[in-house]
């Protein structure tokens, strides 16, 4: 029982930087691990970033490290996506997905969260 609501897309120009925040409700936010998303059209979804329940572990895909930033907020049960330097191939449908946690090997699998957001449009321009 956990409800996962995105928020903070929107149209940017390239360059630019935007915030993704990911509200929880319904468990112990702080048990769960928690990962970010995105499909751009007319493609998968794919991995963006991964968080540990503590914060103190995270995992980047390849596009993206250097660039976006996760974390997380416990005592707010809110996850974030910072996402700086975004270039037009960032446009995408961006998820939060929570997973209890354990000991996974490869927090980018798609299969391994448990509960979805409903997504949120981020578009970059150029």
């Amino acid at each position: 029982q956990v409800q996962l609501e995105e928020s903070g897309g929107g149209l940017v120009q390239a360059g630019g930087s935007l915030r993704l925040s990911c509200a929880a409700s319904g468990r112990t936010f702080s048990d769960y691990a928690m990962g970010w998303f995105r499909r751009a059209p007319g493609k998968e979804r794919e991995f963006v970033a991964a968080i540990t329940w503590s914060g103190r572990t995270t995992y980047y895909a390849d596009s993206v490290k250097g660039r976006f930033t996760i974390s997380r907020d416990n005592a707010k049960s809110t996850l974030y996506l910072q996402m700086n330097s975004l270039k037009p191939e960032d446009t995408a449908v961006y998820y939060c997905a929570a997973v209890f946690e354990g000991y996974y090997s490869d927090y980018g699998l798609e299969s391994l969260y448990d509960y979805w957001g409903q997504g949120t449009q981020v578009t970059v321009s150029s």
